[in-house]
């Protein structure tokens, strides 16, 4: 496929995402979106509840919302497609504009000073490991033939944290929404059964807490799914895990400007053309990037010049606004997607994926054991 093609295929769902049968249908599609997520937060709240003591109590509590968001928005997809009113309606399935105000208002999670100050082997581990599995991945996509930029999706979501990093390299490279709801599931998929493996494992290895939750940090794909796991070895496990986790969420910026200088400039560069200038790296540059930035630096700041106290309600508030907005992101990706455009992707993104799960797994288990052995979380 040439670089031409690629780039075109790439930025139409962009262009009909401004919608087609006008601000009604658009302010329609909407409600429908908000009714889901409503609904979806309705699930996410209550199903753990109603099934706690049952046999399914277990596997209830540990599902997230971004599962259930996407699940309700597939099947709202096939409704609106049986009806015929999916195409007219899908002017308000911002998909974009919800994964973008999500993402910086996760910012609003990452206390840097917390990681600088208390987590120095968690940012070793974090950088070798990320830069270990991503450019691992990137190479095996590449020599199984994967678009450049389901390889970017792929690369980023199985070596960073999940479905968020994803869904920034999704921005930083125009990667397809059918490409980011495949990157999606394959994240849930594989995340969902680690939250009982690893602690397993880990009991058959006899880690301790600590470098059981720096593994478990290190390698299961989504913050969720990190608690949940690491709650299960205990409370020193949760800790390190949450801090492993923490540091490599906040190295999703330096990955997203990393993939925006390539793609800019190696990509979708013509062959003879000149290299594009600052100003062209600047246009395709993620600005929500920069607002997730900001909102880490303030929330930072906030934490450590206000009261604990007065802080903790206000970053709650700003953590559930951030929930909604990736559920309605989460929503709008079941809306959106097209079985059609992952037909071509056969066998080998799975293969990659899971491949690059394996060597995620076993690098994250050897540098926990050479940074976290010894260390105390109390």
């Amino acid at each position: 496929m040439s670089v031409e093609k690629t780039s075109e295929t790439s930025a139409a769902p962009e262009r009909h995402s401004g919608g087609r049968g006008g601000v009604g249908p658009a302010l329609a599609g909407v409600v429908v979106v908000l009714l889901l997520a409503a609904a979806t937060r309705y699930l996410d709240k209550n199903v753990p509840a109603l099934l706690k003591g049952t046999a399914l109590g277990d596997i209830a509590a540990t599902i997230e919302y971004p599962v259930y968001a996407i699940v309700i928005g597939l099947i709202g997809n096939a409704v609106l497609t049986l009806a015929g009113v999916r195409e007219r309606l899908s002017g308000g399935f911002r998909t974009e504009f919800f994964i973008k105000t999500g993402l910086v208002l996760l910012g609003a999670s990452i206390n840097l000073r917390v990681i600088v100050t208390a987590a120095g082997p968690a940012i070793v581990q974090a950088i070798v490991l990320i830069t270990t599995v991503f450019l691992f991945t990137w190479w095996l996509g590449g020599k199984l033939g994967l678009e450049e930029r389901l390889r970017a999706l792929l690369s980023a979501a199985v070596s960073i944290c999940g479905v968020s990093a994803a869904i920034a390299a999704a921005g930083a490279v125009q990667a397809r929404r059918e490409q980011l709801a495949y990157s999606a599931s394959l994240v849930i998929a594989f995340a969902l059964p680690s939250i009982f493996v690893l602690p397993w494992l880990a009991g058959v290895f006899g880690l301790s807490d600590e470098v059981a939750g720096a593994w478990i940090g290190g390698n299961i794909d989504t913050t969720a799914a990190v608690t949940a796991a690491g709650a299960i070895v205990g409370d020193n496990a949760l800790a390190v895990a949450s801090i492993v986790k923490v540091t490599q969420n906040a190295l999703i910026g330096v990955v997203t400007i990393a993939l925006t200088a390539y793609f800019a400039f190696r990509v979708e560069r013509r062959p003879g053309a000149s290299a594009p200038g600052l100003g062209e790296f600047w246009r395709r540059f993620p600005k929500f990037v920069l607002g997730f930035v900001a909102a880490s630096v303030i929330a930072t700041w906030w934490q450590t010049t206000v009261a604990a106290a007065q802080a903790k309600p206000v970053i709650g508030v700003v953590n559930d606004l951030r929930v909604w907005f990736l559920i309605l992101a989460f929503v709008s990706i079941g809306l959106e997607f097209r079985v059609s455009s992952l037909r071509e992707a056969g066998w080998r993104p799975v293969g990659v994926f899971a491949t690059a799960t394996v060597v995620n797994v076993v690098v994250a288990l050897g540098l926990a054991l050479l940074l976290f052995s010894g260390f105390s979380a109390t």
